[in-house]
């Protein structure tokens, strides 16, 4: 139970909540801006908060505005999409990030002043498969909407300028938004052999970038499991060196691992920072917990079909087209923290699992060598493989005996089952 649970329960004196002539307050916003209708101390504390944040970021001067004239709700509308269809979408947020149902309008503010956060968005070893999860929808979500709205100021995939001009663009971004952009980063960073990644027309060093973009960033995301953990660029036998963000920079990392990470946890740890001014609670990973507090596993739609010893014996028989469990053909759900079960993917319709494939682990650190083969169980690999401090554990704590006894009881299911007659 959260800080946050465990307060709620403290009601605010009756005098302040309860007057002549409105005996009961309602958790509506929009009927009580100042926030003063929420019923608990602390909710009541967080709401100010933000809204205090959001006041001040609203004097700030828009950077999107200046170039397209628009407001968000504009840029939406011209997509199709409905002022109801984005109240729907920052309930799921709001619910998303742990937060009251009544502060989805902030989150709807949030979204509308995300052109007032500028962004530098870098590209290190990496497939850009990151940035594509993001832009190439076949629909355009109101998740990459937003994103393409909020001020996007150096990305090399998506900008015109190359070269000098790109170089330019960077440098200016810098010293333009000092101490206020927030810098992304995707891909892997090699580290001591620096000069296995030498980019742009001064031929910098990926590291040196990082570090130059860093020293005045508000904040840093580590964007995919390559950046996070390094990925497949440091799999072994890692012949660059490759290293995540964190092992490049001195200053803090938020995660957003995955191969691709959703959309939503992307612009979800943003609206985050944008509503706090600062960074979510992280787990063991320096993941935000809002995200990655679950195991697949926990919220998997065949976990029923696990509890009852119901497995896919291999890919294409019958109880893979019952939907059976895919555990012994290789599924890494018990292992591997993440939301991918609610959030799905391909415009929120299907996700791994859903299509027939076990989970792979990818926002695992190391993944590529601790979880594979991908299509076989861990078993007793378990604790070689992660070497007592793996995914296997609450998301924040590290607890050996736990590791062992969750471990033994995912083996020892497998076991049982597989002396039960395959179902």
């Amino acid at each position: 139970m959260s800080q946050l649970e465990m307060q709620s329960n403290v009601a605010l004196p009756t005098n302040n909540l309860e007057t002549k002539n409105n005996p009961k307050y309602t958790l509506d916003y929009s009927q009580n801006p100042k926030g003063s209708n929420l019923q608990f101390h602390t909710k009541q504390s967080l709401f100010q908060k933000i809204k205090k944040r959001l006041d001040i970021l609203a004097t700030l001067p828009s950077v999107r505005k200046n170039k397209y004239k628009k407001e968000l709700k504009d840029v939406l509308e011209a997509k199709g999409i409905q002022r109801r269809d984005f109240m729907k979408w920052a309930a799921v947020v709001t619910a998303s990030l742990g937060l009251p149902s009544s502060f989805a309008p902030l989150t709807m503010k949030a979204a509308e002043l995300a052109g007032r956060v500028p962004i530098i968005w870098l590209h290190m070893a990496e497939c850009t498969g990151c940035s594509e999860s993001l832009l190439r929808s076949e629909d355009p979500s109101i998740d990459s909407i937003i994103f393409d709205y909020v001020s996007l100021e150096y990305h090399e995939t998506i900008m015109a300028a190359s070269g000098y001009q790109a170089e330019k663009s960077l440098e200016d971004a810098v010293q333009n938004y000092k101490g206020r952009y927030v810098m992304m980063v995707e891909g892997g960073i090699p580290k001591d052999t620096e000069y296995f990644l030498t980019i742009g027309a001064y031929a910098r060093t990926g590291a040196e970038e990082c570090r130059h973009v860093a020293e005045h960033a508000a904040a840093i995301f580590a964007i995919g499991t390559c950046s996070s953990f390094g990925g497949v660029q440091a799999a072994a036998p890692n012949p660059t060196n490759a290293h995540p963000l964190s092992d490049i920079i001195k200053k803090n990392v938020i995660n957003v691992p995955g191969c691709p990470p959703s959309e939503k946890n992307i612009v979800g740890t943003l609206m985050y920072y944008i509503l706090f001014g600062e960074m979510p609670a992280i787990d063991a990973f320096h993941r935000p917990k809002w995200a990655y507090g679950h195991r697949i596993h926990d919220l998997c739609e065949r976990r029923g079909h696990f509890d009852a010893g119901e497995f896919v014996q291999n890919f294409g028989d019958e109880n893979a087209k019952n939907g059976y469990c895919l555990y012994k053909v290789g599924c890494k759900g018990p292992y591997t923290f993440n939301n991918c079960s609610k959030l799905r993917f391909n415009s929120h319709t299907n996700w791994p699992i859903g299509a027939g494939h076990g989970c792979i682990g990818c926002s695992e650190p190391h993944f590529w060598d601790t979880m594979s083969p991908f299509e076989v169980p861990l078993g007793n690999r378990y604790q070689t493989a992660f070497r007592g401090a793996g995914a296997d554990k609450t998301a924040d704590t590290i607890g050996v005996v736990l590791l062992g006894v969750t471990a033994v009881g995912i083996a020892a299911h497998a076991l049982i089952s597989s002396l039960v007659k395959p179902k």
